[in-house]
């Protein structure tokens, strides 16, 4: 692991996936915190000055961009709803490892108490500086769901959407919440979905017993997401289409997707990828504190949780998954080999998509010049041989 910014020239030779495709003899070049070349080698500029640049060859190698995660709760023990220096420190420094170069603090439905101090620890985290993962901003997952979609969320502590809590954390950490995830179908939703958009804030459905005319009305009203596809909303009836009949309709809504074969049958990841085409679909994680761990008892909020084999279900109700285990490496991994995605089509899904629905497109998510070098070196057998954070290595 290195920390220290390398400000001298690295050339990275190998497969290269560039906006134009994978170059099969490719060289990518990162000075400092950005890339300066992505591309064909012939096509490597002449005045480039290489005389002391670290080199770096695996010509059966493949280096994309780094993976960007929007919805992921902890790892390696952790969860964001403790979070303080050291937990961040644990979370973002696992998750690294395994390929995600920037992510969302994710918290869970909780007393406001308790997400004022998320909020709090990860906008300082963020001023002094991130080691390891950037955390781009906060993800809301709750409080403002369905007491009849809970999941792994504690029903105890679902309310109503609150605009004033909403304009009380805007005022405090400006810019800070990039997510909000509820059920549109409840009282003073509409309102809070109306708000957030004149926020430049990600409105997403989820937990939710909306019909599909509630999402439609929702959408119109700025709602523009949905969080883990088919799982907690009500399902696809072919004369009653539901919440997952308008995500997969409504071209309107970006929708995620938790590829681990566990949360949703590989079939339906399918028709998903087949119906929001382009830009529309996302990796996510939904990773638990348990993930990196071996099997036993853990917590996600303030709830138990049993994993037994990757897969997290609350205690004493084993049909209710709990988060996941699952890295962005695996769910790349998964695309491909079980969806049978292309490698480009994959990297889409996982680093350009999430960057586009976080408005960070212009600075990550693919290789141009100018952008951050957030850079990952793949093997011939696709694990990860290197990681790049803004230029600097970390793995």
């Amino acid at each position: 692991m290195s920390s220290a910014t390398e400000t001298k020239l690295t050339l990275l030779y190998g497969k290269v996936l560039t906006p134009e495709g994978l170059q099969e003899h490719g060289v990518l070049a990162m000075r400092g915190e950005h890339i300066v070349f992505a591309g064909e080698v012939s096509a490597l500029p002449a005045d480039l000055d290489q005389s002391e640049a670290t080199v770096i060859r695996e010509s059966d190698g493949y280096i994309i961009p780094g993976f960007i995660d929007i919805h992921v709760h902890g790892g390696n023990g952790e969860d964001f709803m403790d979070s303080d220096k050291e937990v961040l420190d644990t979370i973002t420094s696992y998750h690294c490892s395994q390929g995600t170069t920037a992510m969302l603090a994710t918290t869970m439905t909780a007393p406001k108490k308790s997400i004022d101090s998320v909020l709090k620890e990860v906008n300082e985290y963020r001023e002094q500086g991130m080691p390891y993962t950037r955390l781009e901003g906060v993800h809301l997952e709750g409080p403002f769901i369905s007491p009849k979609w809970p999941g792994a969320q504690n029903p105890e502590h679902i309310v109503t959407a609150n605009i004033d809590w909403l304009e009380e954390w805007e005022q405090a950490y400006p810019g800070l919440v990039k997510q909000v995830t509820l059920a549109p179908e409840r009282e003073g939703a509409l309102e809070a979905i109306t708000w957030l958009k004149k926020h430049n804030i990600v409105a997403a459905l989820g937990h939710t017993d909306a019909s599909y005319d509630e999402v439609l009305k929702a959408i119109d009203a700025g709602l523009s997401h949905g969080v883990h596809t088919f799982n907690a909303m009500t399902g696809l009836h072919h004369r009653n289409p539901g919440t997952a009949g308008a995500m997969l309709s409504d071209d309107r809504l970006s929708a995620e997707i938790i590829a681990d074969g566990i949360h949703v049958h590989p079939a339906g990841v399918r028709i998903l990828e087949r119906m929001k085409q382009g830009q529309n679909l996302i990796l996510i994680t939904d990773a638990m504190s348990a993930t990196g761990m071996p099997n036993g008892e853990y917590t996600l909020g303030d709830l138990p949780v049993i994993v037994k084999d990757g897969v997290a279900t609350l205690k004493g109700n084993r049909d209710s998954l709990a988060g996941s285990t699952l890295t962005m490496i695996k769910g790349f991994h998964f695309l491909i080999r079980e969806i049978g995605l292309s490698m480009e089509r994959a990297s889409e899904i996982a680093s350009l998509n999430p960057a586009k629905r976080l408005g960070i497109n212009h600075r990550t998510g693919s290789f141009k010049e100018g952008y951050q070098a957030d850079v990952l070196l793949l093997n011939s057998d696709l694990d990860i041989d290197g990681v790049w954070v803004q230029g600097n290595r970390k793995y």
